[in-house]
């Protein structure tokens, strides 16, 4: 419903700028999937299942996380992610530790080993992604810089 009102208001032009928008994005999206699947293609994740991977890639970039975040972020259901986390916890790759700002709440980090397992897993994924980005002038990894940071501060609110 608000979509068709904030259409209703704008020129034809405007309109088919938003939809042409929509639809990159949603292609975009898309070959994130395909090109993250290509940098971790073959990474040696030791003895965690895929999911428990994206778990601790997650944590590498997010944390400290709260159960409840990781739920909702990775769309699993809280008792999936409490037992995927267990297994983690069990296997040495990350902790528990009360809140810095609310000592009733806890928090998931990675352990020193899970630590060190994601920087070795993003070193394989930096070198594939630098070699996509070897045949790019300087101009256009600028450009592919800038816009990355435009996205993230408009559609995904992300801090760089």
């Amino acid at each position: 419903m608000f979509f068709d009102n904030y259409l209703g208001k704008l020129t034809v032009r405007e309109k088919g700028l938003i939809l042409l928008l929509f639809q990159q994005l949603i292609t975009l999206l898309s070959s994130m999937y395909k090109t993250r699947l290509d940098l971790t293609k073959g990474l040696v994740i030791d003895d965690l299942t895929p999911l428990q991977y994206n778990i601790m890639e997650f944590l590498a970039v997010q944390q400290p996380v709260s159960l409840s975040k990781l739920s909702e972020c990775l769309h699993l259901s809280l008792p999936n992610a409490s037992r995927e986390l267990k297994k983690l916890y069990e296997k040495g790759w990350c902790h528990k530790e009360t809140a810095p700002d609310d000592k009733r709440k806890q928090v998931i980090r990675l352990s020193e080993r899970g630590q060190a397992r994601m920087d070795e897993a993003f070193a394989i994924m930096r070198q594939r992604f630098l070699e996509q980005l070897a045949p790019l002038s300087n101009k256009e990894r600028e450009e592919i810089g800038a816009a990355i940071s435009l996205l993230q501060d408009t559609v995904f609110h992300t801090e760089g």
